[in-house]
């Protein structure tokens, strides 16, 4: 009898505990509970105030609202991206034109654009292959706005390097007072694809993967 006495006590415990591990929220139920318990257990000489009651139910009250609010900004999150993608599908098979400055070598040339906030004096270019080394060097037009440069493949000494390499380009331009007047580097590509591996989709722009956000044009 007493063996199974301690059996039972011990299934009791542990089924106990289960339950209680498996419960990480805190319902209405629960809430309460808890609070006719301390109705029933407190003090008769010194009862909790009826302030302290409405702040103890206020606080349950802002609890549960973060927590639908949180439900609902999970969902929202979701059907944005949702959305986002969806809208991204528009992009397929066309050139558009994007913010970065890494571009895939492709049939013997890449485009790149840079963005300047006013006329520059002094415009130096370069161009790294992945592995950061530089391939090409020169110059490159000064005018306030958009301008753009389609680099024909060729290393410095003038062999054409193989498709498929990625390269990323540097822009200085400077005023006559030497003050940088760049805003940003450009690439210009069609659209094959969009991954959505990650919580931001993003388009394959002519091999190169480029947030939806940052694409500022289509020109075909």
């Amino acid at each position: 009898m007493t063996v199974s006495a301690t059996s039972s006590s011990t299934t009791t415990t542990s089924s106990t505990s289960s339950s209680s591990d498996s419960r990480t929220t805190l319902s209405s139920t629960d809430f309460l509970k808890l609070l006719v318990s301390e109705l029933q257990n407190q003090d008769p000489l010194n009862a909790t105030s009826v302030t302290d009651f409405v702040n103890q139910m206020t606080s349950y009250a802002n609890y549960t609202s973060q927590q639908s609010l949180n439900s609902s900004m999970t969902s929202l999150a979701g059907s944005f991206s949702s959305l986002v993608t969806l809208n991204s599908v528009n992009y397929i098979g066309h050139t558009v034109e994007a913010k970065t400055d890494t571009a895939v070598l492709s049939n013997g040339s890449a485009t790149f654009g840079y963005s300047l906030s006013s006329a520059a004096s002094n415009v130096s270019i370069s161009i790294k292959d992945s592995s950061g080394s530089t391939v090409w060097t020169g110059t490159g037009t000064g005018n306030s706005g958009s301008n753009s440069i389609t680099w024909d493949g060729k290393d410095s000494s003038g062999n054409q390097l193989t498709d498929g390499g990625q390269y990323t380009i540097s822009v200085t331009a400077t005023d006559s007072a030497g003050n940088s007047v760049l805003n940003y580097t450009t690439i210009t590509g069609v659209v094959t694809g969009i991954d959505t591996s990650t919580s931001t989709p993003s388009l394959t722009v002519g091999g190169v993967p480029v947030s939806a956000s940052n694409i500022i044009g289509v020109t075909s």
